[in-house]
């Protein structure tokens, strides 16, 4: 070892403040880049859609389904209960099953199809396994050739009642 300079540090290189401080503003570029990554692989935005260009062509059989069930004159009302969802339809509607679709605006895995029965003419019932809130989606639909389509939005105010024509 050689003899410390006089007036010079007595202290290793380790024990200082400085060569700690510059060390410690790229490691911590490096952790925050990781914490970066890690919210833009599991916080993705579900707004995005993978296969754009097969949704863009079921547009034109959606647009042609709520014509169809306009010009039948078919229209619903959805009323929400804690665990179950009954569908009040007006127009000429005799199916046994109908297909809803309640869907969260924002988080696709939070949405989930009910088949909703018939229990007397025009009304039809299902229990709910989820609950649902306000703004979610909805879309009730009888698929077949000539089905048809309705769907709306469940507002604050329309928790136990939403409507659409």
């Amino acid at each position: 070892m050689r003899p410390a300079l006089p007036g010079g540090d007595t202290e290793p290189w380790f024990r200082q403040f400085w060569p700690w401080f510059l060390i410690l503003l790229p490691a911590s570029v490096v952790v925050a880049s990781f914490a970066t990554m890690y919210i833009a692989y599991y916080g993705a935005d579900d707004l995005v859609v993978d296969e754009y260009y097969k949704d863009g062509l079921a547009i034109n059989r959606q647009l042609e389904k709520k014509q169809r069930s306009s010009e039948l004159g078919i229209s619903a009302s959805l009323h929400f209960s804690n665990d179950h969802v009954t569908v009040r339809l007006d127009g000429p509607v005799d199916a046994q099953l109908l297909n809803l679709t309640l869907s969260h605006p924002l988080e696709a895995d939070r949405d989930f199809p009910v088949t909703v029965s018939r229990i007397a003419p025009g009304i039809y019932q299902a229990p709910l396994p989820a609950p649902v809130a306000p703004r979610w989606l909805w879309i009730l639909s009888l698929e077949q050739e000539d089905g048809w389509r309705l769907d709306g939005i469940i507002q604050q105010h329309d928790i136990g009642h939403a409507a659409a024509d």
